[in-house]
Protein backbone atom coordinates (compact mmCIF):
# COMPACT_ATOMS: atom_id res chain seq x y z
CA UNK A 1 0.00 0.00 0.00
CA UNK A 2 1.60 2.82 -1.32
CA UNK A 3 2.63 5.56 1.27
CA UNK A 4 0.97 9.16 1.50
CA UNK A 5 3.49 11.76 0.23
CA UNK A 6 4.50 14.23 3.66
CA UNK A 7 3.41 17.51 3.75
CA UNK A 8 5.75 20.31 4.52
CA UNK A 9 3.36 23.31 3.92
CA UNK A 10 0.37 23.72 6.52
CA UNK A 11 -2.96 22.63 5.88
CA UNK A 12 -4.80 24.93 3.71
CA UNK A 13 -7.40 25.85 5.66
CA UNK A 14 -5.42 26.19 8.68
CA UNK A 15 -2.65 28.85 6.68
CA UNK A 16 -5.59 30.75 5.76
CA UNK A 17 -6.82 31.27 9.06
CA UNK A 18 -3.22 32.67 10.08
CA UNK A 19 -4.23 35.86 7.24
CA UNK A 20 -2.99 39.25 9.56
CA UNK A 21 -4.80 41.88 8.05
CA UNK A 22 -7.59 43.11 10.07
CA UNK A 23 -11.49 42.03 8.97
CA UNK A 24 -10.30 39.16 6.40
CA UNK A 25 -13.63 38.13 5.62
CA UNK A 26 -14.89 41.90 4.38
CA UNK A 27 -12.26 44.45 3.27
CA UNK A 28 -9.16 42.40 4.36
CA UNK A 29 -10.41 39.57 1.50
CA UNK A 30 -8.02 40.38 -0.63
CA UNK A 31 -5.39 38.80 1.52
CA UNK A 32 -7.23 35.85 2.03
CA UNK A 33 -7.16 35.61 -2.18
CA UNK A 34 -3.39 36.38 -2.16
CA UNK A 35 -2.44 33.20 0.12
CA UNK A 36 -4.58 31.25 -1.15
CA UNK A 37 -2.78 31.80 -4.97
CA UNK A 38 0.87 31.82 -3.11
CA UNK A 39 0.04 28.33 -1.09
CA UNK A 40 -1.10 26.38 -4.75
CA UNK A 41 1.48 28.06 -6.51
CA UNK A 42 4.56 27.88 -3.41
CA UNK A 43 6.44 24.00 -3.54
CA UNK A 44 5.72 21.36 -1.02
CA UNK A 45 9.28 20.77 -0.07
CA UNK A 46 11.43 20.19 2.73
CA UNK A 47 13.08 23.76 2.84
CA UNK A 48 16.19 24.23 5.74
CA UNK A 49 16.13 27.73 4.90
CA UNK A 50 13.70 30.35 3.19
CA UNK A 51 15.17 33.95 2.67
CA UNK A 52 12.13 36.49 2.60
CA UNK A 53 12.73 39.68 0.76
CA UNK A 54 10.43 42.74 2.17
CA UNK A 55 8.32 40.68 4.16
CA UNK A 56 7.79 43.48 6.48
CA UNK A 57 5.55 42.26 9.42
CA UNK A 58 3.04 39.45 7.96
CA UNK A 59 5.48 36.52 8.44
CA UNK A 60 3.72 35.14 5.27
CA UNK A 61 6.93 33.09 4.35
CA UNK A 62 7.21 31.69 7.90
CA UNK A 63 3.12 30.36 7.79
CA UNK A 64 3.94 29.01 4.79
CA UNK A 65 6.89 27.14 6.05
CA UNK A 66 6.56 26.67 9.54
CA UNK A 67 9.86 23.90 10.11
CA UNK A 68 11.75 26.10 8.15
CA UNK A 69 14.79 29.01 9.36
CA UNK A 70 13.12 31.85 7.77
CA UNK A 71 15.01 35.01 7.72
CA UNK A 72 13.32 38.04 6.59
CA UNK A 73 15.30 41.18 5.07
CA UNK A 74 13.54 44.60 4.95
CA UNK A 75 14.48 47.93 4.44
CA UNK A 76 12.34 49.28 7.45
CA UNK A 77 14.32 48.67 10.63
CA UNK A 78 11.15 49.03 13.06
CA UNK A 79 9.78 45.81 11.70
CA UNK A 80 12.64 43.69 13.56
CA UNK A 81 9.80 44.49 16.51
CA UNK A 82 7.18 42.82 14.78
CA UNK A 83 5.65 39.30 16.69
CA UNK A 84 6.72 37.22 13.70
CA UNK A 85 9.91 38.36 13.22
CA UNK A 86 10.83 37.90 17.18
CA UNK A 87 10.01 33.86 16.91
CA UNK A 88 13.15 31.72 17.91
CA UNK A 89 13.41 29.90 14.38
CA UNK A 90 12.99 33.24 12.73
CA UNK A 91 15.90 35.85 12.03
CA UNK A 92 15.37 39.93 10.76
CA UNK A 93 18.11 41.86 9.03
CA UNK A 94 17.53 45.09 7.89
CA UNK A 95 18.55 45.51 4.36
CA UNK A 96 18.37 46.39 1.03
CA UNK A 97 16.97 43.29 -1.72
CA UNK A 98 19.21 44.91 -4.25
CA UNK A 99 22.63 43.84 -2.01
CA UNK A 100 22.02 40.97 -0.27
CA UNK A 101 24.69 40.99 2.74
CA UNK A 102 24.72 36.13 2.75
CA UNK A 103 27.33 33.97 0.57
CA UNK A 104 26.30 32.56 -2.61
CA UNK A 105 23.89 29.49 -2.54
CA UNK A 106 22.82 30.34 1.14
CA UNK A 107 19.21 29.76 0.73
CA UNK A 108 16.97 26.78 -0.83
CA UNK A 109 14.51 29.07 -1.18
CA UNK A 110 13.49 32.83 -1.78
CA UNK A 111 10.10 34.77 -1.59
CA UNK A 112 9.75 37.92 -2.95
CA UNK A 113 5.93 38.87 -2.18
CA UNK A 114 4.84 42.45 -3.96
CA UNK A 115 7.98 43.89 -3.51
CA UNK A 116 9.98 43.92 -7.17
CA UNK A 117 8.04 46.28 -8.19
CA UNK A 118 8.92 48.62 -5.63
CA UNK A 119 12.48 47.96 -6.08
CA UNK A 120 14.42 50.59 -8.37
CA UNK A 121 17.31 48.05 -9.44
CA UNK A 122 14.85 45.15 -10.03
CA UNK A 123 16.89 43.02 -12.42
CA UNK A 124 20.06 43.37 -9.81
CA UNK A 125 17.17 42.53 -7.26
CA UNK A 126 16.78 38.94 -9.35
CA UNK A 127 20.51 38.84 -10.00
CA UNK A 128 21.04 39.00 -5.96
CA UNK A 129 18.17 36.44 -5.42
CA UNK A 130 19.49 33.73 -8.09
CA UNK A 131 23.48 34.45 -6.41
CA UNK A 132 22.17 33.00 -3.09
CA UNK A 133 19.73 30.79 -3.76
CA UNK A 134 21.34 26.77 -3.85
CA UNK A 135 21.39 25.15 -7.22
CA UNK A 136 17.70 23.70 -8.27
CA UNK A 137 16.04 26.34 -5.66
CA UNK A 138 13.14 28.09 -5.84
CA UNK A 139 12.21 31.79 -6.09
CA UNK A 140 8.16 32.35 -5.08
CA UNK A 141 7.45 35.66 -6.41
CA UNK A 142 4.04 37.40 -6.34
CA UNK A 143 3.02 41.06 -8.24
CA UNK A 144 0.49 43.18 -9.98
CA UNK A 145 0.22 42.31 -13.58
CA UNK A 146 -0.37 43.89 -16.78
CA UNK A 147 -4.18 44.04 -16.29
CA UNK A 148 -3.12 46.38 -13.36
CA UNK A 149 -6.22 49.02 -12.72
CA UNK A 150 -7.30 51.42 -9.94
CA UNK A 151 -9.44 52.06 -9.69
CA UNK A 152 -11.07 49.12 -11.77
CA UNK A 153 -14.36 50.63 -12.23
CA UNK A 154 -14.32 54.41 -13.86
CA UNK A 155 -17.30 55.25 -11.92
CA UNK A 156 -15.06 54.50 -8.38
CA UNK A 157 -13.25 57.04 -9.40
CA UNK A 158 -14.92 59.56 -7.26
CA UNK A 159 -14.38 57.52 -3.96
CA UNK A 160 -11.11 55.61 -4.85
CA UNK A 161 -7.77 57.43 -4.95
CA UNK A 162 -5.79 58.56 -8.35
CA UNK A 163 -3.68 56.01 -9.84
CA UNK A 164 -0.46 58.03 -9.47
CA UNK A 165 -1.74 59.14 -5.57
CA UNK A 166 -1.90 55.20 -5.16
CA UNK A 167 1.29 54.28 -7.27
CA UNK A 168 2.85 56.78 -4.48
CA UNK A 169 0.78 56.05 -1.17
CA UNK A 170 2.00 52.26 -2.03
CA UNK A 171 5.71 53.71 -2.96
CA UNK A 172 5.42 51.88 -5.95
CA UNK A 173 8.20 52.48 -8.58
CA UNK A 174 6.17 50.73 -11.32
CA UNK A 175 3.02 49.13 -12.32
CA UNK A 176 3.60 45.68 -12.33
CA UNK A 177 5.05 42.77 -14.91
CA UNK A 178 3.65 40.72 -17.02
CA UNK A 179 4.72 37.07 -17.27
CA UNK A 180 6.76 37.87 -20.42
CA UNK A 181 8.29 40.89 -18.35
CA UNK A 182 9.18 38.53 -15.97
CA UNK A 183 10.65 35.82 -18.28
CA UNK A 184 13.18 38.31 -19.78
CA UNK A 185 14.75 39.52 -16.21
CA UNK A 186 14.60 36.02 -14.63
CA UNK A 187 15.81 34.12 -17.59
CA UNK A 188 14.91 30.80 -16.20
CA UNK A 189 11.96 28.19 -16.33
CA UNK A 190 8.72 29.43 -15.14
CA UNK A 191 7.21 26.48 -13.28
CA UNK A 192 3.80 27.49 -12.12
CA UNK A 193 1.48 30.58 -11.60
CA UNK A 194 -1.82 31.45 -10.43
CA UNK A 195 -3.38 34.97 -10.67
CA UNK A 196 -5.94 36.64 -7.74
CA UNK A 197 -8.18 40.02 -7.74
CA UNK A 198 -10.12 39.19 -10.39
CA UNK A 199 -13.26 41.26 -11.82
CA UNK A 200 -15.71 39.99 -9.29
CA UNK A 201 -13.51 40.10 -5.96
CA UNK A 202 -11.73 43.54 -7.08
CA UNK A 203 -15.14 45.39 -6.33
CA UNK A 204 -14.24 44.77 -2.53
CA UNK A 205 -10.34 45.34 -2.55
CA UNK A 206 -10.75 48.76 -4.56
CA UNK A 207 -13.65 49.73 -1.82
CA UNK A 208 -11.24 48.51 0.93
CA UNK A 209 -8.75 50.71 -0.17
CA UNK A 210 -10.82 53.92 -1.34
CA UNK A 211 -11.31 57.41 0.46
CA UNK A 212 -14.88 56.34 1.97
CA UNK A 213 -14.87 56.10 6.34
CA UNK A 214 -13.56 52.67 7.54
CA UNK A 215 -17.28 52.34 8.53
CA UNK A 216 -18.31 52.99 4.88
CA UNK A 217 -15.99 50.55 3.86
CA UNK A 218 -16.71 47.81 5.88
CA UNK A 219 -20.53 48.00 5.21
CA UNK A 220 -20.27 48.06 1.68
CA UNK A 221 -17.92 45.09 1.54
CA UNK A 222 -20.27 43.11 3.26
CA UNK A 223 -22.92 43.67 1.33
CA UNK A 224 -20.46 42.96 -1.53
CA UNK A 225 -19.67 39.50 -0.24
CA UNK A 226 -22.12 37.65 -2.46
CA UNK A 227 -20.39 38.48 -5.44
CA UNK A 228 -16.80 38.19 -3.86
CA UNK A 229 -16.91 34.74 -2.46
CA UNK A 230 -18.34 34.06 -6.02
CA UNK A 231 -15.38 35.49 -7.58
CA UNK A 232 -13.62 33.38 -4.95
CA UNK A 233 -15.21 30.18 -5.80
CA UNK A 234 -15.24 30.11 -9.27
CA UNK A 235 -11.86 28.45 -10.99
CA UNK A 236 -12.20 30.20 -13.95
CA UNK A 237 -12.30 33.28 -12.54
CA UNK A 238 -8.41 32.89 -11.63
CA UNK A 239 -7.27 33.37 -15.33
CA UNK A 240 -8.37 37.52 -15.07
CA UNK A 241 -6.53 38.35 -11.73
CA UNK A 242 -4.65 41.73 -11.40
CA UNK A 243 -2.01 40.13 -9.88
CA UNK A 244 0.12 37.17 -10.50
CA UNK A 245 1.76 34.29 -8.39
CA UNK A 246 4.37 32.52 -10.11
CA UNK A 247 7.27 30.00 -9.62
CA UNK A 248 10.56 30.00 -10.95
CA UNK A 249 13.59 27.39 -10.56
CA UNK A 250 17.46 28.23 -10.52
CA UNK A 251 19.02 26.11 -13.11
CA UNK A 252 20.88 26.56 -15.94
CA UNK A 253 18.89 27.30 -19.28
Amino acid sequence: MPMDKPAYKPPLDRFLARNPMPHPWTTGFFYREKMRAIYRVAPDKPFSTVLELGGGQSGITALLYPNAQVTNLDINAHYARSPCNRIPQNSFINGSADHLPFKEQSYDAVTLLDVLEHVQEDQKTISETFRVLRPDGYLLLSAPNQRWRFPFYPRMRKICPSEQAIMETWGHVRKGYSLAQLQSIIQRPCLAFESYINPLTVMAHDVGFSCLSPVLRELICVLLTPMTVGGYTLPFMSHWGTETVSLWQNVNC
